[in-house]
């Protein structure tokens, strides 16, 4: 199967860890809101960082498939966090979630940390961009 999108990579730069400079697709595009990492009843299971990055990723692909697409129809994401230490400390954790739940790094990402989140007990929102092939 071909890829549904591509990842820009300007000639002479180094290829990117974990994520893509840019993305190009074409399709239907589906714009998923901030996603945290509580359950589907808006409870927390767990305080960890890694273990809501990963709720927060199940969200997401729970939301594109009503959509009718596929992780591999992610083109960008954005990462808000509470604490870029806590964020970088987790990243193996993290990065074994994203590859479980998402598949592939070609996705335009985009993190940044934030004084807080609207829900207290929320360390991560990511919010996403999918392009689902015509």
């Amino acid at each position: 199967m071909d890829k549904p999108h591509q990842a820009l990579l300007p000639a002479g730069w180094p290829r990117p860890k974990g994520y893509a400079n840019g993305v190009s697709a074409r399709g239907r595009q589906v714009f998923i809101a901030g996603m945290i990492g509580w359950d589907a009843q808006g409870q927390f299971q767990s305080d960890d960082f890694a273990d809501q990055a990963r709720q927060a990723l199940a969200h997401i692909v729970a939301v594109l498939a009503e959509a009718g697409g596929r992780p591999q129809h992610i083109t960008r994401m954005t990462w808000y966090v509470t604490d870029k230490r806590e964020y970088l400390a987790a990243g193996r954790a993290v990065g074994q979630a994203f590859k479980e739940l998402i598949g592939h790094f070609d996705i335009a990402m985009t993190a940044v940390q934030v004084v807080a989140l609207i829900e207290d007990r929320a360390k991560v929102e990511i919010e996403a961009t999918a392009v689902i092939p015509d």
